[in-house]
């Protein structure tokens, strides 16, 4: 049995924020949406981690109005309490950038997996050698469906007890710890590099045998299976529903969220987003700290009037 976990303490910090406001130009603004998808960290929480008054009541109306809403995170099942007082309807969650849907209805402790596409073992060794082999120093964490591994090099980021501490080639290694349970991804750190030169040179290094990206304002990667994304697993359980990419309006402010807000019809970066989520999303709106996910609901409810 692991640990208990405490609440995360190492999702990414906001840059400056800004007002500034940017609707989008896209066909689908015309369409009327029937799903909303928000990533968390530096997007729907504030950077206390709280979800501001006005924004539990602009979720609670989008759900009143007929549109689902998907909680779409790097954040693995266990750091879901923030937002289990705040699921409605259908209740999943896409965690860990795609490699879970997550049913949240029990509460903190007791979700349920839906759905998890797992980063192989074989593939994720074959990732951690070249990327150590590409970036000398390079430390790493196995984040599993119920289980935290971590080397011993690598720093306290996640406010909690790994479950075991040891060579990542041993915790990968097919009796390696936890086994029995799929492996969703790998986290991948370094001490002095700048993040996104990180980024760069581990996806050249890995190429298309994994996912890579990153959410952290530190140099902390997140590798996950061949084309495992928040947007691919959010295009699966639209397409379960019958609702079209064109119908979907996408909320983030990372790198990780790149790929979900090019793929939604409508997508916002928030303002205090990273220059390359802002380029990627067909709109930008206020920063996290000042509801920025909220004021876009509203707006769009207010035009259904």
């Amino acid at each position: 049995m692991r640990s208990a976990a405490r609440s995360c303490g190492h999702m990414r910090d906001n840059a400056p924020v800004t007002s500034a406001t940017r609707q989008p130009e896209t066909l689908a603004a015309a369409l009327p949406p029937r799903l909303i998808a928000t990533d968390l960290d530096g997007t729907l929480l504030r950077d206390d981690k709280s979800v501001s008054p006005r924004t539990i009541a602009a979720l609670a109306a989008a759900e009143e109005a007929g549109i689902d809403v998907f909680f779409v995170t790097g954040r693995p099942a266990r750091w879901m309490d923030v937002v289990s007082d705040h699921v409605h309807g259908h209740g999943l969650a896409i965690c860990g950038n795609g490699a879970a849907v997550v049913d949240l209805h029990g509460g903190p402790g007791a979700h349920r997996f839906v759905k998890v596409r797992e980063l192989a073992r074989e593939i994720a060794l074959d990732a951690v050698r070249l990327v150590r082999a590409a970036v000398p120093g390079t430390v790493y964490a196995v984040e599993q469906t119920y289980g935290f591994y971590q080397e011993p090099a690598y720093p306290k980021l996640h406010m909690e007890i790994p479950d075991t501490r040891a060579p990542a080639e041993e915790l990968l290694a097919p009796d390696g710890a936890g086994a029995e349970q799929p492996i969703l991804k790998i986290l991948a750190y370094h001490p002095t590099l700048d993040p996104d030169a990180f980024l760069t040179v581990a996806r050249l290094a890995v190429g298309e045998r994994a996912t890579i990206t990153r959410s952290s304002p530190s140099a902390l990667l997140e590798i996950s299976g061949p084309d495992v994304s928040k947007a691919s697993t959010l295009a699966l359980c639209c397409a379960e529903r019958g609702v079209s990419h064109e119908e979907v309006v996408a909320f983030g402010d990372m790198p990780n969220d790149i790929e979900m807000l090019t793929w939604a019809g409508r997508s916002y970066a928030m303002g205090n987003a990273h220059p390359d989520a802002i380029a990627a999303a067909s709109g930008v709106t206020f920063a996290n700290n000042e509801d920025g996910v909220a004021a876009v609901i509203e707006r769009m409810l207010g035009e259904r009037l």
